[in-house]
């Protein structure tokens, strides 16, 4: 199969990425769904909610501190560092190959690895802005507070620059997304179960000559693929594009 990959790719002239959680557990970020996820972790119980609940909208208005003490723990790892899966893709777009990465990610490893269009679905972990004035701020400026930071201009909330549950993804790299899947001739997914939205959606606008799936686990749209490999990613990419 990594020789058929790497066949498709070699006649590829515009393929699209795109990318879940077990992109990033191979650089020591957890995912969410596993067995051994954040969902499925005691983080909750300190706080009396569902994991799901805190990273909710509401959850972030009404218990600002006990959000961010979440958050700083669980969410920002600002020591993982891009796997072979990253700097794979990245040099398949520097072969002008990979016109898009669609990433359902927040960990900023694909720019870290040197790839430049990444279309970042939910938002990134290094950005974060003030509700009220709109003025970015970084990691570091989040990290260095003890409390709730607060806008160094106005005193407003500074929130994550991520999609929480209960908001709605933002247009620009959806829409972006869309258009590069439908102009796309190979379509390469990897570390995603395809069981949440819009991921799914996406394969289902896909109407390229190839589609690929590259996951440990089933997915529903195994039957639609002409590759299904149960590798780790960074494994199966590293192979095709050294």
């Amino acid at each position: 199969m990594i020789e058929k990959l790497k066949e498709i790719i070699d006649n590829a002239e515009n393929i699209v990425f795109l990318g879940g959680a077990g992109m990033s557990t191979e650089s020591g970020i957890p995912d969410f769904r596993s067995s051994g996820g954040l969902y499925n972790s005691d983080t909750g119980d300190e706080y009396n909610v569902a994991p799901e609940t805190l990273l909710s909208h509401g959850f972030m208005m009404s218990r600002k501190k006990d959000f961010y003490k979440f958050y700083k723990s669980k969410m920002i790892y600002p020591d993982a560092k891009p796997n072979e899966a990253h700097y794979a893709l990245a040099r398949l777009e520097e072969a002008g190959k990979l016109k898009a990465i669609i990433t359902q990610n927040i960990d900023g490893l694909h720019q870290a690895a040197g790839s430049r269009r990444v279309l970042e679905l939910h938002g990134a972990t290094d950005k974060y802005y003030c509700v009220k004035c709109h003025k970015f701020f970084n990691t570091e400026y989040i990290m260095e507070t003890d409390d709730v930071p607060s806008c160094d201009a106005c005193g407003g909330f500074v929130r994550p620059d991520v999609v929480m549950y209960g908001e709605n993804l933002p247009g620009g790299p959806f829409y972006e997304a869309v258009a590069a899947v439908s102009m796309a001739d190979v379509m390469i997914v990897g570390g995603t179960s395809l069981t949440v939205q819009p991921a799914a959606s996406f394969v289902d606008i896909f109407q390229g000559e190839h589609l690929i799936i590259i996951n440990r686990d089933p997915t529903p749209y195994d039957g639609r693929a002409e590759l299904v490999i149960r590798e780790s990613v960074s494994k199966v990419l590293s192979a095709v594009c050294g």
